[in-house]
């Protein structure tokens, strides 16, 4: 089902095949290849920082992977840091060096003591993606080639470092009451996001992923239970119904049943991409405009209730 435009100058109707901005629905690919590693025994749920990146500061050493994928690590959102906002609002087209956005928040200690909360933090992400390509000494853009792109089909889907977009793509916009809505999606660069939001793909893709993914067919059983103690704690923005979070992978209790999945937000993007446990059913569910709790609740509320 489709409603609106893929771009207003041209008015061309939205396709399954152009790409978007997947946002932090990108956190679920890298849970994705951490967990195949896990599942290879290249990498442990309970390795740590301090095992697998001694260059990190040393008081974050303790927290484990599993804290990473779950958001229980207590490390601090360097997309939050005084440093890092500074350079995007100069330029949001600067290119960070992906590898050391860590090093924003370098000289903050941990929240909390790992594993006794919940906060969701883009850091998380990073420090995953980080983890997994030290093990097998190889880069994160290659693991997903090889774990996720491969196994899953997925043709349309990529890991940019600048701010184009590839065509065809659903542009994304700004959208206020006070204004005529304002094309955003080649505004900001996705160096600074990388492993934590800069995932670019397409209805297509998005969906054979969350099959796969939620479905479990990435790698065997006890890495899908492992992912599947679920702690209290939601997306962001919320996913539908009750939510609860595993590893790297979020779980929806709604009134039509239990799905589980990933939602993410960035500018000119909205999106939630879902399944049943066993993968048969699918949402991929994709808006052309940032939808968050502080701009615009009613939206989210309406959202989550469609």
């Amino acid at each position: 089902m489709r409603a609106g435009v893929a771009d207003i100058r041209t008015r061309r109707s939205p396709r399954p095949d152009d790409r978007m901005r997947l946002a932090s629905t990108a956190k679920a690919f890298s849970g994705a290849v951490a967990l195949t590693l896990v599942d290879r025994r290249t990498l442990r749920l309970d390795d740590t920082l301090r095992k697998r990146l001694p260059q990190l500061p040393a008081a974050w050493g303790s927290v484990m992977l599993r804290q990473l994928l779950n958001h229980t690590s207590g490390v601090p959102d360097y997309s939050r840091s005084a440093g890092f906002l500074d350079e995007l609002r100069a330029d949001p087209r600067h290119h960070f060096d992906s590898r050391h956005l860590l090093d924003y928040i370098a000289d903050q200690l941990l929240l909390f003591k790992p594993g006794t909360q919940y906060r969701y933090s883009n850091s998380d992400n990073i420090a995953v993606a980080l983890m997994a390509e030290a093990a097998p000494h190889t880069p994160y853009e290659e693991l997903l080639r090889q774990r996720v792109y491969g196994p899953l089909s997925l043709h349309s889907t990529s890991l940019p470092q600048g701010y184009r977009m590839p065509k065809p793509y659903l542009h994304g916009y700004d959208v206020s009451p006070s204004a005529s809505p304002q094309d955003v999606s080649e505004v900001i660069g996705m160096s600074g996001v990388w492993a934590s939001g800069g995932i670019v793909s397409t209805p297509n893709d998005m969906t054979r992923f969350i099959r796969g993914y939620a479905g479990g067919r990435l790698y065997g059983g006890k890495v899908v239970e492992q992912q599947r103690q679920w702690v209290k704690g939601a997306s962001e923005p919320a996913g539908p119904g009750r939510n609860s979070a595993g590893l790297a992978l979020f779980r929806y209790e709604t009134r039509c049943g239990v799905v589980l999945g990933h939602t993410g937000n960035t500018l000119g993007y909205t999106q939630l991409i879902a399944a049943t446990p066993d993968g048969r059913r699918s949402l991929t569910f994709s808006i052309t405009d940032q939808i968050t709790q502080s701009a615009d609740a009613e939206g989210l509320r309406k959202m989550r209730a469609l």
